[in-house]
């Protein structure tokens, strides 16, 4: 090979290469904990394939989706609400709003969770809800009585904290809510651990799990 055919070789491939990093738009962030950390409520085996296998498929299929699009190189949040509620672009919203809503779930779950919310969120929760545990009940209501795929939320609404779910991929972003925490009530998020008993995996999550401390950070930064 001449020096100009290896030359125009070289430049083909370093652009080849940059195109294919452009396109690479999101990536699966790591989990906050070790795979093990959320043991016996949720299993390793779980977490690895819900978090390796599902939220990886999420990525990289919106990374496919965006590829040579003006959704390039938008914010994970900016597209979920930029497609939200466009029938055209119904695999992408899908897609953004499942990666977004699974770093967020991650984020809820704690090894240390299920204890007292810190004092400014206790104190909304006591004002909205009566207390913890009517709170709790709620949520609880909530992620058990989801029919089909979804997700139970805590959001704030204005200046109120609500109790609310969504189908599927859906999340309050479309709705002018601001997410505190969540549960996913997905059977890939139990079914392994709890088989078809859902209502063993949420009251696991709320008591043992749920992280007060994300949900107070969310409501400060409101």
């Amino acid at each position: 090979m001449n020096p100009q055919t290896q030359r125009t070789s070289a430049t083909a491939g370093a652009n080849a290469a940059v195109r294919e990093a452009a396109a690479v738009t999101f990536v699966l962030p790591p989990l906050p904990y070790a795979e093990n950390a959320l043991e016996p409520v949720i299993s390793a085996k779980t977490l690895r394939i819900h978090h390796g296998k599902h939220h990886q498929g999420y990525v990289d299929t919106l990374n496919q989706l965006v590829a040579g699009t003006p959704f390039a190189n938008r914010p994970l949040k900016e597209l979920v609400l930029a497609t939200a509620g466009k029938p055209e672009q119904a695999a992408l919203f899908h897609n953004a709003a499942q990666a977004w809503n699974h770093s967020f779930y991650w984020r809820s779950l704690s090894p240390r969770g299920g204890n007292v919310p810190p004092l400014d969120l206790k104190t909304r929760i006591d004002s909205i809800f009566g207390d913890l545990d009517s709170l709790k009940e709620q949520l609880g209501t909530a992620a058990t009585t989801q029919f089909g795929s979804g997700w139970a939320w805590l959001v704030l609404d204005g200046a109120k904290l609500r109790v609310v779910k969504t189908d599927n991929a859906d999340n309050p972003l479309t709705a002018q809510l601001k997410p505190l925490l969540v549960i996913d009530v997905w059977e890939h998020a139990y079914y392994l651990d709890c088989q078809n008993r859902r209502a063993d995996y949420v009251k696991g999550v709320i008591d043992k799990l749920i992280n007060w401390e994300f949900a107070a950070e969310n409501l400060d930064s409101a």
